[in-house]
């Protein structure tokens, strides 16, 4: 199969701009597995000679030398060591993948790093790049000011998963429909949009039949890379999955007295998000961020022992699959009002997100000051215009909440045929035109 790179132009041209550049750069490279920032860095060096070293949790020092000798000869003849090792290839350009394994065998590498780049590299014309996928340990180890290298490094990526509207690069002939269910599924995580064919419900009943599917381990396989024991993190993230978003419910769900510290942890590495109203306030509710994380604690973690039996098929993860595509769609359609906001076709804002407020909620609200408000509604089905001339009302009623001078009405939905004054409405079909 065919590794397809697609969008990430942001990103390469930022990476080439480094590496073309005369002066020393160490480049942090960090985000969630199977994201993609090792095809980033490949395709960014893909016209320039480079060494590779994907870090292992033991023995690193020796298998270094043993891999980068495969492309750099002389190498196996310089005393085992990382200074000397680094000394010799500098002005090179050298890719240290899944660094966190380095600060697993050996926590003091940070410092070394430090005296390596201080000492050997700093006036040359090295690119050292780390990339990580443990975000906790890229965060503190290397961007945090406490660490060895802070103020050494010349640039920065968080990568983040594709926008939904890349998706129909990956699956050029799938329905909006079906690009849709296969984002609730994936996300914009490339690996897992590579794993998936059309017609996706098919796929997914072969997938689940599967015994050596990677979607049997791969939600766990996420948490063990951040976490030691991770029973207490797995009840928490399916309690979200299924529904129960305020910290009393998700205790209720777990059975522990605290879980702050827990839902901290999962707030830091990014898998857990802490939504409050746009307008503030104290209290918020917490949110899986990524769509594959959800869906796999919504439809696999609670159903192992019966797609271990085989008894559990896509039919009955689709039976409630368009009630579960509910949150994906506000997600789609947050991206896509933003997109019409960038392109001047939304006015300006310069807040948004949800909003609720005495049992009174609203999908999206933009505002900027007092001076405009925009309020969505966002519907993963067909509207008729009866409903949708209810749907305006509601909002417009809603809005009596903001003290703003200007304000505009909006639908997203899924199909929509007829037009109702005072309400911009876009379907499912317009977020490919243009």
């Amino acid at each position: 199969m065919v590794v397809k790179f697609i969008n990430r132009l942001d990103e390469l041209r930022s990476l080439r701009e480094s590496l073309d550049s005369d002066n020393f750069e160490l480049l942090v490279i960090y985000g969630r597995r199977r994201v993609g920032k090792t095809r980033l860095v490949l395709e960014a060096v893909s016209n320039k000679d480079y060494v590779y070293y994907l870090a292992v949790e033991k023995g690193n020092l020796e298998r270094f030398r043993r891999v980068v000798s495969r492309n750099v000869e002389e190498l196996k003849y310089v005393r085992e060591d990382w200074e000397a090792f680094f000394h010799f290839l500098k002005d090179k350009i050298i890719i240290i993948d899944e660094f966190p394994n380095f600060i697993k065998e050996d926590k003091s590498i940070i410092a070394l790093f430090q005296r390596i780049v201080d000492t050997f590299l700093s006036d040359t014309s090295t690119k050292l790049i780390l990339v990580g996928s443990s975000i906790s340990m890229m965060k503190e180890n290397i961007l945090s000011y406490k660490s060895p290298l802070y103020g050494r490094r010349t640039g920065q990526i968080r990568l983040r998963p594709l926008k939904f509207y890349y998706l129909k690069e990956f699956f050029p002939n799938a329905s909006p429909k079906e690009l849709v269910e296969i984002y609730g599924f994936a996300d914009g995580i490339p690996y897992y949009l590579e794993k998936v064919h059309i017609p996706f419900w098919e796929w997914l009943d072969e997938e689940l039949k599967d015994p050596k599917s990677f979607l049997r381990e791969e939600g766990d396989f996420m948490l063990r890379y951040e976490f030691e024991e991770v029973g207490t993190y797995k009840r928490i993230l399916e309690a979200i999955a299924s529904g129960k978003t305020r910290l009393g419910e998700i205790k209720s769900v777990v059975g522990m007295g605290s879980i702050t510290e827990y839902i901290k942890n999962l707030v830091e590495i990014e898998l857990v998000e802490h939504v409050k109203p746009v307008t503030g306030g104290r209290r918020g509710i917490y949110r899986i961020k990524d769509n594959f994380t959800r869906f796999w604690y919504r439809y696999i973690y609670p159903n192992l022992s019966e797609i271990e039996l085989g008894i559990y098929t896509a039919n009955d993860i689709k039976s409630s699959y368009d009630t579960y595509l509910g949150e994906v769609y506000e997600k789609i359609a947050l991206e896509f009002i933003v997109d019409k906001i960038q392109r001047e076709e939304l006015p300006k804002v310069l807040k948004i997100g949800r909003w609720w407020h005495k049992g009174e909620e609203i999908d999206i609200v933009g505002l900027k000051g007092k001076k405009h408000g925009l309020f969505v509604e966002v519907k993963w089905r067909k509207v008729t215009r009866g409903e949708a001339q209810r749907i305006y009302e509601k909002l417009v009623a809603k809005s009596r909440f903001f003290n703003v001078k200007e304000k505009t009405y909006v639908l997203i939905c899924r199909e929509c045929s007829k037009n109702v004054d005072g309400l911009k409405i876009y379907t499912l079909n317009d977020m490919f035109k243009g």
